[in-house]
């Protein structure tokens, strides 16, 4: 397969400041920084270059330095960005603070612009969408710029993923339609927020989100794995259990395994041990990235983590 997946949504500065001990509130705290290039969708589209996949990213970047170094290092592993925006102004930045177990405390995001991803702009852009084997939005851009991708992908029989990012944007997305969507992929506290106030239990929330039109839902439930559902199937799969790091990116990391997976023809089975061999790699990092892990690395890594990979790809 030549066509290249398409990841609509934020680039970032990951700014990350990493407690030596325990974060303690309202007080002066002692900690390490790190900078590196972030955002849901830049972090996909890089990891799948990297992976061997072809990718072009529609994303904001600012005029500033941040925004320059934040292309280079893109392009540097080959994602395509031609059909981004270049706004005058400063880049967006998050700012995260990691507690000593390298766990999210909180964190901040500025200046995203992505407002400037609009239905007309993706309109000025539909020669390229229509080529896509693959579109992921992640929910940082605007629920008519979402809706907008639903119809066209839908018309053009092309796979659309929503990533829900975290809770305040996945709320956006609470009452839409989401007929045709191929994929969702909401962590236990982005779904509740997804679905009607009513929809108290998980498997409640589920069975709206597929009677509202999507096809498969991903939960990811942390260190205790994921499960996916589809309207006749469900299939979950525990975490490995690894020496954390720094948690940044390791979301985005399994959903870049996945899309691997489908790129490459795998059933559901192998994807979610090729994502979740993915996301436990990008765990022992720093960073959002698996750096120097090659397509093939990649591979052979996953029977380490699940010995019965080989028997989950046949169909």
């Amino acid at each position: 397969m030549s066509k290249p997946v398409i990841c609509i949504g934020a680039s970032f500065v990951d700014e990350l400041f990493h407690a030596g001990d325990p974060v303690l509130k309202a007080t002066t705290n002692s900690a390490s920084v790190t900078k590196t290039s972030g955002g849901v969708s830049r972090n996909i589209a890089h990891q799948l270059a990297m992976l061997g996949v072809p990718v072009h990213l529609i994303s904001v970047f600012g005029s500033d330095s941040d925004g320059r170094w934040l292309k280079d290092q893109i392009q540097e592993v080959g994602v395509q960005v031609d059909a981004s925006v270049t706004r005058e102004g400063l880049s967006g930045k998050y700012t995260g603070i990691l507690d000593a177990d390298g766990s999210l405390f909180a964190a901040f995001l500025t200046n995203s612009a992505l407002e400037w991803i609009t239905p007309e702009y993706l309109q000025s852009q539909s020669n390229l969408l229509e080529e896509a084997a693959f579109i992921l939005a992640d929910a940082n851009i605007s629920v008519e710029a979402v809706q907008w991708l639903l119809s066209f992908c839908g018309s053009k029989q092309i796979p659309f993923i929503l990533e829900p990012v975290s809770v305040p944007p996945a709320k956006k997305f609470q009452h839409i339609d989401m007929q045709g969507m191929y994929l969702i992929t909401p962590n236990e506290d982005e779904l509740p927020v997804m679905c009607d106030e009513r929809a108290g239990l998980t498997q409640h929330q589920i069975e709206e989100l597929l009677n509202r039109g999507v096809q498969k839902i991903w939960l990811h439930n942390g260190k205790h794995g994921s499960a996916l559902y589809s309207r006749n199937h469900t299939i979950s799969l525990h975490a490995p259990e690894v020496e954390v790091v720094d948690c940044t990116g390791a979301g985005d990391g399994s959903l870049t395994g996945y899309l691997l997976g489908k790129y490459l023809g795998f059933p559901d089975a192998a994807c979610l041990r090729l994502a979740h061999t993915l996301s436990a790699e990008i765990l022992q990092v720093n960073g959002a990235i698996a750096p120097k892990l090659s397509q093939e690395e990649l591979l052979s890594r996953v029977p380490l983590y699940y010995p019965d990979f080989s028997s989950c790809l046949i169909p």
